[in-house]
Order: structure tokens, then C-alpha cells, then sequence
């Protein structure tokens, strides 16, 4: 529309103030320019006497202050622009008609003050002097003076001349809006219609001013729009003659555009969410429009606001400002990707549900126009794909970390929040899962975000696959099923910058290299497994790894069925040298299947628990296939004692079932009867007689179910349960530690006799008898290994309770505890370096020195071993001293930088540990050496020519940093930068890829502490001070 003001020229009279023109609006809000809330009076007479009085007093002002003057030609300059007349009987449309001049005139100064604006150039002398604020600005004051008047000009310009069902009604708003609506008068001059026309038409004149369009349309764009509906598209009753006619065409026509222009101007989440609540909801009543209740929209604005809509949403970036009109928060896969985490949160559940629904209703279109593009990363690098010519080139990128990442990550959101299995789902991803798998195990080798998303998209299809598929690509993952989907064969996961993973094309390994593609295969077969075995771990509940576990001793039964006779090469002269080629190649991945089955069972042997069984059925299926594998051996005269002790084992388990140990149900028993066939084929072949006797006996109580039952079979299922419980060295453990046992609870026996029940709570040391602590100290010699290291147990608890026989011996106990240190077996020399530990606490100045010369001497007095035990101990005093370890600061720090010069290079690891643990408790004490210290970190790190060392001296960098945590800036201030440039010298230059990961472990921390150092947390907090 056109501006009413908008052709008034810049130099037409002299321009006003900002002032005057607010002093006016100021006026119509009297009485007390409070604003509205002057006004909410009940009585319509007071508040038409109100608007009146208001109207005289600015009238008043503009034709007798001399001061007004300016002001008065503008808004006459204004008035004989303007195409409406401006008064009227109803005083609400001349208080309206008056606001919206005194606006326009506004919004000309504010014009023409910009226009003449000169900031001037900025004094170089001065950069931090703010720059000139422009003249049109207004403060926060007279913004709200302008919002206030724009609130009056809306309720009674332009709501109370909306159709019943066109917006909200005002009486639903506020209380006032209620007496509004009656003080309005509509049969009077002019035309409701051509009040609506010109309020929409004046404020959108103003509102092409930016700062006053934005006080505008923020709050009073549902209003302005709905006004603009009914003006534009409003149908008429019946043809009307040219002085029936209210609006033009052209008017109506002007009115269709300005809706479309404010449309596409606004925030577009705004504009879709006015339109839907222009639109409306249900049916309601509706009665006249005198009381205006709500009701329904009209057929023509619940069309109008459709069509509207759907324009919006099919704008660049539509479906996500759809999404925010409805939610305040945004498109499918878009959705996924906002960074605010509260965003995320909310448009995830949008997505997803989205998801769910169109791959429920429409699995087709779903599959196309979703699925297919969230997993095109994938799908990109399958052997099943065909990679272009331009991107063989070894090292191109065909897969970014960005997107990679993103794949994942609403792959997860997808199907494992989703949580709803449905076939397209699972067929979408089911051709992709060998890719998954294969970043699965290259995240399992290093440190990535993703990891846990692949793991938990894996285990929640595998566990919502039908068990048969489940199986299928378990099969591939293993690579026992080379038709499965899989990692394209050019194709090579890749550590990326921002610490995520992205797909290059690998670099060709030379046909001369022969010995390093051998060992990349095996390694990586390896891995492979032994990810799988960690994978099927966590499928133990729902059986897929007891299933999986019984197909592999299936599939190991059925290659040892394989006859030799078929894999032995007919003679040289009827065969052609192609035929020996393709045999040779058929033994070769026969034997290579062979051997992958036997590592799978291996695995699964060692990660499985005794539950990987998790029914009847599975047990049954079990001892099928080690029945069939013994019937298989015998069929080859290759029983062996491996064979007959797994036969001899399975038929013991089915032994225990049928022996009471599982309750059996009729179905039970139909399952059992799979085991007939094979252990009567056992019965009668087997050479073992004892086995023969337990196959027919157990053949027999399965057929009687369990009616009848031979002495043979309990035999054999108690048997078997001893097993279980008779392991190793387990009883003679047992046995050698019933001395210890003995005197602790003779120990506490004599403490609770010797001590009354009133003196409880004061129970001292000396509850223990001079017997007892001979034969504890006679134990601690003892050549049985449990009895010992229960002895230095009991020691060392004695020592930590204070007890006095053990204190007034603590040189004796010293003595016992630096000898057993020296034993080999771990469990002697972890008690004895807890003894020292706990000695050192109580009586650290006359232990630590000796314990630093036993670790500062030579390999001519101890071993290396033995001073790497004392080196242990000395870490545990490091930490129990805590804070006090500053008294014994020198000393310590002394002996561990002498450590590092070490010929040892155990040793001298071992030292820096030490350093590093020390370091983290010192603080501010560790001002006066950190240049020493610091020398030493990097000259280990950049010339020590083991890699435990490095690793050891960038690893006490990341105690530091840790220890010191906001402290560091203080206490590393003159060497912080020297240990900035090391870690990024190891992080460019050093080959030890942990050694890498201890540096970037210590510049993230650094990272942090920086971080939190320039850009401190805001904290909302009062001070008070105390004036003189």
C-alpha cells in the first residue's frame, strides 16, 4: 500500500523534533501518560470523556503553543496527503485518526533526521570512543510510549471492524478489550469497512520505517494480517453498485498484495503461526457480533490461510519454518542438525515421529525420499557400489567426517530412539550393516564420538532382525558370508581433524609387498572376531549369541564332514594345470574357513558367559552338534581325547537336566527327542564302553520322559556339577588361607571379650595377644602363597588400626614387608607394597627416607623389579600424604628427576609417573623447580629413545595440567608457553600414537583451562562493601 505520508518532501517546512511529536502521543494517553492502564475505566462515559479531553488538549497544543509549530505544519503537510477523513462522530475513530497522523509524522522526522545525518570520520586517537548515535533513534522510553499508542490504534482501529471468526475477538484478550467493543459506533460515518483500509493502510506506511516496523509487527502482526484477509478476499453477498461499494477493486486488489509483500517480509515461523491460528479449530458457537464469541473461521479464510500456508512451506527452508511456527523450535533430516542442545531435544521427537509415520503409511516414499538419503554416506562406499574413475585416486575423500558423523548420528535417532521395527526400516539398513560393522571396529581402535551410536545401532537391529537374518549378518561380519554387503575393497576409514572418521580411498600396496598385505589381512580378521566377541556380549539376554555360538560348532561339524578323499588331488595327468590351480584354491579357503570358525569359537569361548544359554532349546541344539561332530570323528577314525571329553561333557550337561536341576515340561521333553538318533548312533559305535552306557541310559530316560532313570545317569550329573565347582587351585587356596581365617577371627574374638560393653566405643589398640602376632609374623614366611600374603594382610590391617604389638615393631614389619617385595608372585607383593604404603602413613620420616635410597641405588643392589615395586609405593604415600607430601617436597622431587637419568628405561618411566602423581599435590610449592622439572619432561619427550618414556613424560604434563586445573596460569605462568610448543610437537611430529594421545589429552585440558581463564563463568553475585 501507499504511504499517506510518503510523498511529503524532505525540505517542504523545517523539521521537528522527536520530542514534540512524543510529547503528542504523550498527550493522548493522558490523563498521567501512563498508558493504558490510565484508561482501563469501566464506565464507558468517563473513558469517552477521557478520549475527548485528551483530543481537546492536543489540539489545544498544536493551534496555541508557539512551540508546536513545526509540528503543526508537518501534521497539516500530512493531512492534505492523507485520503480519510479524520473526524467523525465516534470519538474512537478520531482519537485513532489522530494517533496515526501524529505516527506518520514520526515517522517523516525520523526519515529526515537520518537523511541529514553527518557522523563525522572516527579520531584514530580515540578508537574505544563509541561512535555518534544516529538522531532517529529512540530511547527505551519512547519506544514504549510509541508501543503504547500502537496498542490503541490496533483495538480501535482495526479489531472492532473485523468479521465475526476473523482473528481473535478482543474480549478474549483482556478486560479492557470488552469495554472497547462497546464504546465503538459503527452507524455512524465513516464505514467500518474504510476505518479497517485506512488503519491497515497508515501503519503499514509506517511500518517501512525499520525500527518502527519492527515495534509493529512484532506485536500486532496477526491483527494487521487479518485485517488485510478480510479487505483482500472477503467475498460480497451480492453485486454491488459503484455507490454500495465500499472498497474499489483497485483498493481490494492493493490490499491482496500488501498481505503477500508483509508475508514473505516477516519472520517466516511468525507469519505460519498467525495463518494457523487465522485458520482456526473446530467448529464453536457463534452469536452475534455484538458479543462476539468465538467461532469458526469462515470458509473463505480457513481456504485463504491453507493456500498461504502451503506457499510458505514450499519457500527455501519451508518445512523448518513450518516446524518453528508450530513448535518454536524446525525439516526431517534437517531437523536433526540444530546446535542448540534444547533445540535438538525438541526437533528430534519431530523428526522421528515423522519418520515413524510416513515409513508406517507410506513405505515407499519413505524408503526414497528418507531413508535412501540419510544413508546415501554408507551406500556410497559398499563393495556392491561402483566407485567413479576421478575417485580412485588414492587419499580422495568419499565420504567427509561432517557427514559421516551426521549419518550416524540420525541413523541412531532413526532407529534406536524411533524404537519401532518396521520392514522398510530394517531393509533399508540391513544392506549397510557390514559398513557399520567395519566402523564399529575401527572405532573399538581409537577414540571417537560415534562409537557407542554404532554399537547401539547394531545390537538394536540384530536383536529386532528376524533370528535367520540376525544370523545372515553375523555370518558377514565374521566373514564367513561373502555375498553380505561389506566395506568396499578400495575403500578405508580415517582418523579426521575435528576427532570424528571419515572414507578415503586407501593407497595400493605394491604386488612385491606381499608380506604386508598378509599381515593386514590376518590383523584385520582378527580384530574383526575379537570386536564380534565384544559385540555379541551384550546379546547374551535375547540368545542371539547362544544361537550364533551353536551355528559356528554347526558349521565346524559340517567342514570336518567334508570327505578327504575330495580334497585330495587326482593324479597329475588327468588334471590340466588350470584344474590343480582351482582344487589348490578350493583347499586354501577350506582351510582359511576352518581356521576363522575355530578363532570365532575361541572368542566366544573366552567373552561368553556360563548363560549364554538361555533356554531348552539352545542346550538341545548344542549337544546335537557336539553328538553329531563325535558321530563325524568316528565316521573318520579320528576320535580324540579333546572329542571324547567335549562328548563326554555335553552328554553330562543333558545328565543334569533329566537329574533334577532344571524343571521339564512335556514341550521339554519333544525338544530332548532331537538327541534319540545320535545317541543311539553314539550307543552302538562309540569305543569308550562308559559313554556307550550313558548314551543308551540317557536314551532311555529321555524316551520314559524321565520316568525312569539309571543309576548312570545321577552318577554323571553329579559328576558333572563337581566339575564346576573344582577348579584350578581354588581348594588348596582355601585350605592354606584357613590359618589366616583362624587368627583374625581370634583376633576380633579377644577384642570384643577383652572390652566391656560400656567401654565399646573407647576400644584401643592391644586387643591382639603376643601369640597371635608371633604366628602372623611366623605366617609371613610361610612357603604357601595364600597363607603368606593372608599374613601380610593381617599385618597391614594392623598397622592401619593402629594396633600397639604392631607398632612397636614397625622396623620388624619394614623388614617383612622390603623382603616380600621381592617375591614373584603378585599377590605376596601387592600386600607387602600396601604394608609399606600403610607403614610409610603412620611414620613417614623415618620409612620414606629408606625408601628413597632403595629407590635411588643401583642395579647392583636391587633388581629392577624390586625398585619398580618400591616406586609403587612410593606413588601410594604420594597420595595418601596428600597435601603434606610438601614437607618431604624436596627429597622427593630430588630422587624422582634422578630416576629419569636412569640407565633403566622401566626406571625411568616409572620416575616420571612418580613426578607426575607428586606434581598434582604440590600447587604453589611447585614454583621454585618447575623449571627443572619442566627442562626434564621435554627433554625426555623429544630424545628419549623408548616410547614408554615419552609416553610417561607427556602423561605427567596431563597430571599437571590436571592437578593444578584454574591454578595452572598462575603456577606454569613462565613455562606454560614452553609446554604448549612440546605438545604440539609431539602431536605433529612423534610416531607412538598413544604418546599422541597423551598430548592431545594435554592441550584439551590446557584448551579448558584457557578457556575458563579469559572467558570466566558469569556469576550473578552482590558485593557489599563497607565505606569508611
Amino acid at each position: 500500500m501507499a504511504a499517506p505520508g510518503q510523498a511529503v518532501g524532505s525540505g517542504a517546512v523545517e523539521t521537528c523534533g522527536l520530542d514534540q511529536i512524543l510529547e503528542g502521543l504523550k498527550l493522548l494517553l493522558s490523563p498521567g501518560g501512563s498508558g493504558s492502564s490510565s484508561l482501563q475505566i469501566t464506565k464507558h462515559d468517563i473513558l469517552l470523556a477521557t478520549l475527548k479531553s485528551n483530543l481537546s488538549a492536543l489540539e489545544d497544543k498544536l493551534l496555541k503553543d508557539p512551540q508546536w509549530k513545526k509540528l503543526k505544519l508537518l501534521r497539516d503537510e500530512i493531512v492534505n496527503k492523507a485520503e480519510w477523513p479524520q473526524n467523525s462522530v465516534d470519538i474512537t475513530w478520531s482519537f485513532t485518526s489522530q494517533a496515526l497522523l501524529l505516527l506518520l509524522c514520526l515517522k517523516e522526522t525520523m526519515i529526515r533526521l537520518a537523511a541529514a545525518f553527518n557522523p563525522g570520520k572516527p579520531n584514530p586517537r580515540t578508537p574505544e570512543v563509541a561512535p555518534a548515535l544516529s538522531p532517529d533513534t529512540l530511547s527505551i522510553s519512547q519506544q514504549k510510549m510509541v508501543q503504547s499508542i500502537l496498542q490503541f490504534v490496533v483495538i480501535w482501529g482495526v479489531c472492532p471492524y473485523l468479521m465475526p471468526g476473523v482473528g481473535v475477538p478482543l474480549r478474549y484478550r483482556t478486560e479492557f478489550g470488552a469495554v472497547v467493543q462497546d464504546v465503538v459506533r459503527l452507524d455512524v460515518a465513516p464505514h467500518a469497512t474504510r476505518r479497517l483500509y485506512t488503519s491497515c493502510k497508515a501503519l503499514l506506511s509506517v511500518g517501512q520505517h525499520k525500527s518502527l516496523g519492527s515495534l509493529i509487527f512484532c506485536r500486532h502482526f496477526g491483527d494487521i494480517a487479518a485485517g488485510l484477509c478480510q479487505l483482500g478476499f472477503c467475498p460480497t453477498k451480492k453485486p454491488l453498485t459503484p455507490m454500495e461499494e465500499v472498497l474499489t477493486e483497485e483498493e481490494r486488489t492493493v490490499s491482496r498484495g500488501a498481505l503477500r509483500d508483509l508475508l514473505d517480509q516477516v519472520y517466516q515461523p511468525l507469519a505460519v503461526r498467525e495463518l494457523l491460528i487465522l485458520q482456526g479449530g473446530p467448529p464453536q458457537s457463534c452469536t452475534d457480533v455484538k458479543t462476539q464469541l468465538r467461532c469458526r473461521a469462515p470458509a473463505w479464510l480457513r481456504r485463504l490461510c491453507g493456500q498461504l500456508l502451503s506457499e510458505r512451506l514450499m519457500r527455501p527452508s519451508g518445512v523448518q519454518a513450518v516446524v518453528r511456527g508450530i513448535l518454536e523450535g524446525a525439516g526431517i533430516l534437517d531437523l536433526f542438525h540444530f546446535q542448540d542442545k534444547l533445540t535438538v531435544q525438541q526437533f528430534q521427537r519431530v523428526s522421528t515421529t515423522t519418520f515413524i509415520t510416513m515409513s508406517r503409511e507410506q513405505p515407499q516414499l519413505a524408503a526414497k525420499y528418507l531413508l535412501q538419503p540419510m544413508l546415501a554416506p554408507l551406500h556410497r562406499c559398499l563393495n556392491t557400489a561402483e566407485v567413479p574413475e576421478n575417485d580412485i585416486v588414492p587419499g580422495t575423500i568419499l565420504v567427509s567426517e561432517e557427514e559421516l558423523s551426521r549419518c550416524i548420528e540420525d541413523v541412531f535417532k532413526v532407529y534406536v530412539v524411533g524404537n519401532e521395527p518396521l520392514t522398510v526400516l530394517l531393509d533399508s539398513l540391513l544392506p549397510v550393516l557390514g559398513v557399520l560393522f567395519s566402523l564399529y571396529c575401527f572405532t573399538k581402535q581409537s577414540v571417537s564420538h560415534i562409537r557407542s551410536f554404532c554399537q547401539e545401532i547394531l545390537l538394536w537391529i540384530l536383536e529386532k532382525l528376524e533370528r535367520r537374518k540376525a544370523i545372515s549378518s553375523l555370518k558377514g561380519f565374521a566373514g564367513l558370508d561373502k555375498a553380505i554387503p561389506s566395506l568396499h575393497s578400495l575403500c578405508q576409514f580415517r582418523a579426521a581433524t575435528q576427532g570424528g572418521i571419515m572414507i578415503t580411498v586407501k593407497e595400493a600396496i605394491s604386488d612385491e609387498d606381499e608380506d604386508e598385505t598378509l599381515y593386514q589381512k590376518l590383523s584385520s580378521e582378527q580384530s574383526q572376531v575379537e570386536h564380534l566377541g565384544d559385540l555379541l556380549s551384550h546379546c547374551q539376554e535375547c540368545g542371539l549369541a547362544g544361537d550364533f555360538f551353536i551355528f559356528c560348532l554347526k558349521e565346524l561339524t559340517h567342514l570336518a564332514m567334508e570327505s578327504e578323499t575330495e580334497l585330495k588331488p587326482k593324479p597329475f595327468s588327468s588334471k590340466s594345470l588350470l584344474e590343480l590351480e582351482q582344487h589348490h584354491a578350493i583347499l586354501v579357503e577350506s582351510q582359511e574357513r576352518k581356521l576363522l570358525v575355530l578363532q570365532l569359537l575361541a572368542v566366544l569361548c573366552e567373552r561368553m558367559s556360563e548363560q549364554i544359554f538361555t533356554n531348552i532349546t539352545q542346550v538341545v541344539d548344542f549337544v546335537v552338534a557336539t553328538l553329531q561332530r563325535a558321530c563325524v570323528s568316528l565316521a573318520h577314525e579320528a576320535e580324540s581325547t579333546v572329542e571324547s571329553q567335549t562328548l563326554s561333557m555335553s552328554m553330562g550337561l543333558v545328565a543334569v537336566m533329566l537329574g533334577g536341576a532344571v524343571q521339564l515340561k512335556s514341550s521339554d521333553f519333544v525338544v530332548l527327542k532331537q538327541l534319540l538318533p545320535l545317541l543311539e548312533k553314539v550307543s552302538n559305535t562309540y569305543p569308550d564302553p562308559v559313554i556307550q552306557e550313558l548314551a543308551a541310559d540317557l536314551r532311555i530316560t529321555i524316551s520314559t520322559h524321565g520316568a525312569f532313570s539309571t543309576e548312570t545317569v545321577t552318577v554323571a550329573a553329579q559328576s558333572t556339577l563337581k566339575k564346576k565347582d573344582t577348579e584350578g587351585k581354588i581348594g588348596e587356596q582355601q585350605i592354606s588361607c584357613n590359618r589366616y581365617t583362624e587368627v583374625a577371627q581370634k583376633s576380633s574374638q579377644t577384642g570384643q571379650e577383652s572390652n566391656e560393653p560400656s567401654t565399646t566405643a573407647n576400644q584401643q589398640s592391644g586387643s591382639i595377644t603376643t601369640e597371635q602376632f608371633q604366628e602372623v609374623l611366623l605366617s609371613a614366611y610361610d612357603p604357601q602363597i595364600p597363607a603368606r600374603a593372608a599374613a601380610l594382610r593381617t599385618l597391614s590391617c594392623w598397622v592401619e588400626q593402629r594396633e600397639a604389638k604392631a607398632l612397636e615393631s614397625q622396623e620388624q614389619l619394614l623388614k617383612i614387608f622390603l623382603e616380600n617385595l621381592e617375591h614373584e608372585d603378585s599377590f605376596v607383593y601387592l600386600s607387602a607394597i600396601q604394608g609399606v604404603a600403610l607403614l610409610s602413613d603412620v611414620y613417614p620420616e623415618k620409612i620414606l627416607v629408606d625408601l628413597l635410597a632403595q629407590y635411588d641405588s643401583g642395579k647392583d643392589k636391587y633388581t629392577p623389579e624390586t625398585r619398580m615395586k618400591v616406586g609403587e609405593v612410593l606413588m601410594r604415600i604420594v597420595r595418601a600424604l596428600g597435601d603434606m607430601v610438601s614437607k618431604y617436597r624436596e627429597p622427593l622431587i630430588h630422587t624422582f628427576l634422578r630416576g629419569v637419568k636412569d640407565p633403566d628405561g622401566m626406571h625411568r618411566a616409572s620416575s616420571l609417573a612418580n613426578l607426575g602423581e607428586l606434581c598434582q599435590h604440590l600447587d604453589f610449592l611447585l614454583g621454585p623447580v618447575i623449571h627443572e622439572v619442566t627442562t626434564c619432561l621435554i627433554a625426555v619427550a623429544k630424545t628419549d629413545h623408548e616410547v614408554q618414556v615419552r609416553r610417561a613424560a607427556i602423561h605427567v604434563i596431563v597430571l599437571l595440567l590436571r592437578g593444578l586445573s584454574q591454578k595452572a596460569t598462575e603456577v606454569l605462568r613462565d613455562v606454560l608457553k614452553d609446554l604448549y610448543h612440546l605438545l604440539k610437537h609431539v602431536v605433529r611430529l612423534e610416531s607412538d600414537d598413544v604418546a599422541k594421545l597423551h598430548a592431545q589429552l594435554a592441550l584439551e585440558e590446557l584448551d579448558e583451562i584457557m578457556r575458563n581463564f579469559l572467558f570466566p563463568p558469569q556469576k550473578l553475585e552482590k558485593k557489599i562493601m563497607v565505606l569508611p
